[in-house]
């Protein structure tokens, strides 16, 4: 090769804006860029000569490419790491003599220290865009509308998070709490975060159903099991709930006399028409419900104990409504919002009617609340339902302020009087400054004002 073409090609290789690097097999430096010295921090003259393995045991960079294209004897592209810290993409690429063996081999690299940066950002993002979603899920799970739960109180927010723990899994739930506090909600909002929301829920009310007529109900019967029977047959409540789930409802009325054989039935998920010689199989994931004491029913010898055991793996208990006064108003507005649709009438509510119904015991509970908005939406005669719409066992139970006699001390006097009260009454009653100011119609910082004037703790 001629000097000048020499000189030639070593313009052009210094041209390069690239870290190029040329080793003999054993691993010597040849020739380099001028970006090479930069990378690596010292001057590309420096490297000319010197062994790219004594490079490497001095920490300028590792690992090197001579010796994996040497191995490979192939075109290789890795990860290097500098002395500086950066990270290179390096490609070695084997050079053939006459002979096609390998004589020189030539490496070239780009510095991609920000692309991985920019890679293990994108990955924490995409773990963190995961955990908001995960939260995000909850939250929309704890807003419910759409089902008709409101979950705005702690109570409330740990039924529906621990369904959603256990909707995943086919465990035995017992849902408890009083009635009308929406245990059939809570049993179908479980059965629909499960695996088994595209199969059927079957819900069993055990107490509406005649003790004579329970067996055939739950389990079927075959054709001409009985007098009176269909002659096709008929299925059971338990064999419609193959393959999704089955509330049995009011488990705590189901009579004795039914309860081991409903206990077989979930123990074994085999059973036989009335009639029947031929065992049925059933897969269904099973939710009972029960406002009764089950244990005080085992110690009076009417609820079987190892039915209990069997039921009770997963206790939920729903807290009634007078201990979920933060989702008071948003059920009385999402009720109304229904009942609007459903009836076809404008209406709202007047802020003492709200005040009545936060202050009321609701031991119906929400079941007990519903019925009530229904019956003042269809019967108040104005968009405007006032305190004079509302039942008088409910304007009896609101509570009136102790006032003296009109004349007795001055109005000023009087009206600061009947405040002090109503603030401490509501500060008795409610734990937040948030539940008072619901309660009292007016805004938070007022009641928190209105608490230091008064000297309420």
């Amino acid at each position: 090769m001629s000097l000048s073409s020499w000189n030639e090609n070593e313009a052009i290789l210094h041209s390069l804006q690239d870290d190029i690097l040329v080793t003999n097999v054993d691993g010597t430096i040849l020739k380099v860029s001028e970006a090479t010295g930069k990378i690596y921090g010292v001057t590309s003259e420096s490297l000319l000569g010197k062994s790219v393995y004594q490079l490497a045991a001095e920490g300028l960079f590792t690992p090197i490419a001579t010796p994996m294209v040497l191995k490979e004897k192939k075109k290789i592209t890795f990860v290097q790491t500098t002395n500086k810290g950066k990270k290179l993409l390096v490609t070695g690429i084997p050079v053939l003599n006459e002979n096609g063996e390998i004589f020189r081999v030539v490496s070239y690299s780009h510095d991609v220290t920000e692309l991985l940066e920019l890679r293990k950002f994108l990955q924490t993002m995409e773990g963190e865009m995961e955990r908001v979603k995960s939260e995000l899920d909850l939250l929309r799970s704890l807003q419910l509308y759409d089902s008709g739960i409101i979950a705005n109180s702690a109570g409330m927010k740990n039924v529906l998070t621990t369904s959603l723990q256990v909707a995943d899994v086919d465990v035995n739930v017992l849902l408890l709490g009083e009635s009308g506090v929406g245990k059939s909600l809570i049993a179908r909002f479980i059965h629909n975060k499960s695996a088994r929301n595209q199969g059927p829920f079957i819900e069993v009310n055990c107490g509406a159903i005649p003790e004579s007529l329970f067996e055939a109900e739950f389990f079927g019967y075959e054709a001409g099991a009985f007098t009176g029977a269909s002659r096709k047959g008929k299925l059971g409540l338990a064999e419609l709930a193959d393959g999704g789930t089955l509330f049995l409802d009011e488990i705590g009325e189901l009579p004795l006399a039914h309860q081991v054989k409903v206990l077989k039935c979930i123990q074994e998920k085999k059973f036989y028409r009335v009639g029947g010689t031929k065992p049925i199989s059933v897969d269904f994931r099973l939710i009972s419900a029960t406002n009764k004491d089950l244990e005080k029913a085992i110690e009076e010898k009417v609820f079987r104990e190892d039915l209990y055991f069997r039921l009770n793996v997963v206790p939920l208990t729903i807290p009634p409504l007078r201990q979920r006064t933060e989702d008071i108003i948003p059920l009385i507005h999402y009720i109304l919002e229904v009942l609007q649709e459903k009836y076809k009438r404008e209406k709202r509510l007047d802020e003492a009617v709200i005040h009545h119904l936060l202050q009321y015991d609701w031991k119906g509970n929400v079941r007990e609340l519903l019925n009530l908005m229904e019956r003042l939406v269809v019967i108040s005669p104005t968009s405007l339902i006032t305190t004079e719409h509302l039942p008088d066992y409910l304007k009896e139970s609101y509570p009136s302020p102790v006032i003296p006699a009109p004349l007795s001390k001055p109005l000023k006097e009087v009206i600061e009087n009947v405040e002090k009260q109503m603030i401490q009454e509501a500060r008795d009653q409610y734990k937040t400054t948030t539940q008072m100011a619901h309660a009292l119609g007016i805004s938070q910082p007022s009641v928190v004002r209105k608490m230091q004037k008064y000297e309420i703790s």
